[in-house]
């Protein structure tokens, strides 16, 4: 039997520090939850460990700390042997996420991280999924603030759709109506290295371009879907929008999890997300300027010259990230709108009381963690979903949302 229920790997990381810091006020070390904390680097983990001592006191000096490097194999294989979770801050996860996905679908480790990176994704699934689907490893990706808002909200709506019509949106508009947070070094280097790899990649920017890069082989959906290129007056907000920048995980993470929970949203569904800039020529001016602003920045990470620049200049360094004061003042408050075949719609909203990468993504992360680790374990056995790739709503259940109410600042509330 395993010592641990969770180890969090890359613990050590700006989010790591955050999720452990977390786990330890929300679950403390010798209660219903046993974790213990990983990375590369002891002397990390140690200071780690120091700085634990105002949510655990004493017990602080006792979190247990486990060194594996993330290329490490072996290293990897002995810390699956210990736990029956292992959730990973270690990105970007193209760069230094595969050997960890590779063991624990081999050995049958649970697993989940907070990755936006679809091509990667998209190439775990390709590699491992028939390992972890024989092994029993439970895999899912994007745990933090991409895409649990966007995936549990879209659930969260259709689950209230079919109780008062009987019936799925056919439709969803995903909308950020307002949100405060800052962005890490680790966030960064994910983006620009995706855009490193799709200027030297044609067939990686056709995959970036299809809405159901992550759905599994034979999904059949083929429905048009909305992609917002520019600044636009969305009729059914009364407000001007922009593209939003999370949109290329989010809607293909919702699209697979359409998919994975038996075409529960239908076989056209349509699903697309932008960010609300405010009414008349403020909103509008705020909308182009942020498509100016996401344009330029794309431009800048495609090219090798001004890549550099940007990475030593102006963009934060892996390991930086939001002060302990800004994540406290962040928030997020996203609007969904779905309408069903016969018109019928309904409106809610999910929000969360941290900046959104960081404080609500530690916090989200960490119940995903804790639900793979409780919820989905029973004296040692597996319950629910059998072993694959899957996404925050098809494999977990209201307990995760309970979860987020109750311990992680995240409410879901329908508005009509």
């Amino acid at each position: 039997m395993a010592h641990y229920d969770l180890v969090v790997f890359g613990a050590s990381s700006f989010v790591g520090q955050i999720l452990t810091h977390y786990l330890a006020k929300q679950f403390g070390l010798d209660g219903e939850l046993k974790w213990a904390i990983a990375g590369r680097s002891e002397r990390k983990l140690q200071t780690l460990r120091g700085s634990l001592l105002d949510e655990l006191g004493d017990e602080a000096g006792r979190v247990p700390i486990i060194v594996a490097d993330a290329a490490d194999e072996q290293a990897l294989q002995a810390l699956c042997e210990q736990t029956n979770v292992v959730v990973s801050t270690v990105g970007p996860y193209a760069l230094y996420g595969e050997t960890l996905v590779r063991v624990c679908a081999g050995s049958g480790t649970d697993y989940c991280d907070l990755t936006g990176e679809p091509q990667w994704i998209r190439a775990m699934i390709d590699k491992y999924e028939a390992r972890a689907q024989e092994s029993g490893a439970r895999i899912v990706h994007s745990c933090g603030f991409d895409s649990v808002p966007s995936d549990m909200g879209v659930a969260f709506l259709q689950q209230h759709m079919q109780q008062r019509f009987s019936q799925p949106a056919q439709q969803v508009r995903m909308r950020v109506k307002a949100a405060k947070g800052g962005m890490s070094g680790g966030t960064v280097a994910s983006i620009v290295n995706l855009t490193k790899e799709a200027v030297a990649n044609p067939d990686l920017r056709k995959q970036l371009a299809n809405p159901y890069a992550l759905c599994p082989a034979g999904h059949g959906f083929s429905a048009r879907q909305p992609n917002l290129k520019g600044a636009k007056l969305d009729a059914d907000f009364n407000a001007w929008s922009a593209p939003f920048i999370m949109a290329a995980i989010n809607t293909r993470i919702v699209h697979r999890s359409n998919a994975l929970l038996n075409n529960a949203y239908g076989d056209d569904f349509i699903y697309d997300e932008a960010m609300l800039t405010g009414r008349g020529t403020r909103g509008r001016l705020t909308a182009m300027g942020l498509v100016g602003g996401l344009g330029a920045f794309m431009a800048g990470a495609a090219l090798k010259p001004s890549r550099w620049l940007l990475e030593k200049t102006l963009l934060p360094k892996p390991g930086e990230g939001p002060s302990p004061e800004q994540q406290e003042n962040g928030f997020f408050d996203i609007r969904f709108k779905g309408i069903s075949r016969d018109g019928q719609s309904m409106q809610v909203k999910v929000t969360g009381d941290r900046d959104p990468g960081y404080g609500s993504t530690g916090k989200m992360l960490g119940q995903a963690a804790a639900s793979l680790a409780l919820d989905l374990h029973e004296k040692g056995q597996k319950t629910g979903p059998k072993g694959g790739f899957w996404t925050p709503a098809s494999v977990f259940d209201q307990r995760y949302i309970e979860r987020l109410q109750q311990h992680a600042g995240v409410t879901f509330e329908v508005l009509d």
